[in-house]
């Protein structure tokens, strides 16, 4: 069986902790920051858990658990 290729930008952009939950950043932290409160700046530093019914996507594309 030859060798899965894990998806780049997939690699970046998600997580897997320990026990194997996918984590994502949110979207929208890299433009207009200026005029956001710094809470709301804040807020986009955290990770949260992935949706269910994209999970099984995204799990393709990570074959390794590459964290």
């Amino acid at each position: 069986m030859p060798k899965l290729k894990t998806h780049k930008g997939a690699r970046s952009r998600f997580h897997i902790t320990g026990t194997g939950k996918l984590m994502r950043t949110k979207g929208g932290k890299s433009h207009l920051r200026r005029r956001k409160s710094a809470r709301a700046k804040r807020l986009f530093d955290e990770m949260i858990p992935l949706n269910q019914r994209d999970r099984a996507r995204i799990r393709r594309l990570l074959p390794y658990g590459v964290s």
